[in-house]
């Protein structure tokens, strides 16, 4: 969902002191070649531009711009390219995903947040401002299917055999499933007051649901919520951990990150972050890394103790995030990781 910046107590910022020059749209700071770095993408929504990060010293390699407004990314399925998405732009950009470098663009309208299905045939964006769900055929980016929807859609995932797409429509407080092969809607629900992440689980659909204090627990074979599970207020997005045994929920307004068990799915511990936990991804050494909204830093968890361990300043808004790290289940997150089978 797209708030406006929000301005937050001055906090030690990381600087790098390096000269910027700008070349092709494309800031690069005097770091050393980018493929000698394992790098971390996060997408600064109200600056129009990707800051790039090595993953082990943290400091800043170079900057990207796009046009207006980047908020998600997903890996293609060949791993060799980031996609990001420029809503307001109307754009899709391609980064190579090793190097970082801006190398290709396509028009897309809206591409808020997108998604490739786990079978690699379908590329699914969510366009929050026009109301509608758009399929595409993912070997050459045609339009499949679009979807008039009511309203705001936001975030999906799909089902691990790709059959359905399940999306959250937050104006409306319902979340919808789509019949990927034909785009037609299979049934439509209520979950609550706006719903953002969704996440395939167990034979099950999770969903934040940011209006409340709760993710709800839906079947996917109808619609309905079968639980809802209490934790701080507003939890916004889901995200996995890369041993497939924890399950982590961002509760952005209240400033929170909850762990829930994998099976039962209580919530085991509790991580007090300020300034708006967005999104997650992991990095090698175990660390969470988390875009703090509200306060242009990406902060580095210990998920064991819960202590932030470093913070990383970044451009207006930071929100969606990602490693080009050479083990791929390290870096997926909600919104760009496929549905795994059940164990």
């Amino acid at each position: 969902m797209r708030f406006p910046p929000h301005q937050s107590p001055s906090h030690p910022t990381r600087r790098t002191g390096w000269p910027m020059a700008a070349c092709a749209g494309v800031a690069i700071l005097a770091a050393g070649p980018a493929h000698a770095a394992r790098l971390a993408f996060v997408l600064n929504s109200a600056d129009a531009t990707i800051d790039e990060y090595d993953i082990d010293s943290h400091q800043q390699v170079r900057r990207v711009s796009v046009l207006r407004e980047p908020h998600h990314t997903a890996p293609t399925p060949d791993g060799k390219y980031l996609l990001v998405g420029d809503t307001s732009g109307n754009m899709l950009f391609f980064l190579d995903a090793v190097t970082g470098e801006r190398v290709r663009q396509i028009p897309m309208a809206d591409p808020y947040q997108l998604q490739f299905s786990p079978n690699g045939k379908y590329f699914t964006i969510a366009g929050l401002a026009r109301n509608q769900v758009d399929i595409y055929d993912a070997s050459d980016y045609h339009l499949l299917y679009r979807l008039h929807v009511d309203a705001m859609p936001s975030h999906m995932n799909y089902a691990p055999d790709s059959s359905v797409v399940y999306v959250s429509l937050q104006d409306s407080g319902k979340l919808t499933a789509i019949e990927t092969a034909t785009g037609k809607v299979l049934w439509t629900s209520d979950v609550g007051s706006t719903p953002a992440g969704v996440l395939w689980h167990n034979d099950q659909i999770l969903v934040g649901v940011m209006g409340t204090n709760y993710v709800a627990v839906v079947d996917p074979a109808d619609g309905h919520v079968e639980r809802k599970i209490e934790m701080a207020p507003g939890p916004h997005n889901l995200f996995v951990s890369p041993d497939n045994k924890r399950l982590f929920v961002t509760c952005r307004a209240s400033g929170i990150i909850e762990r829930l068990d994998w099976d039962s799915l209580n919530v085991v511990q509790s991580y007090h972050v300020a300034g708006g936990p967005d999104d997650i991804v992991f990095a090698p050494d175990g660390k969470m890394w988390a875009t703090l909204r509200w306060r242009q830093h990406v902060a580095i968890i210990d998920p064991t103790s819960g202590e932030v361990v470093d913070t990383i300043r970044t451009g207006r808004s930071p929100h969606g995030i990602w490693l080009n790290t050479n083990e791929p289940t390290l870096h997926l997150s909600m919104a760009d990781r496929p549905a795994l089978p059940t164990p």
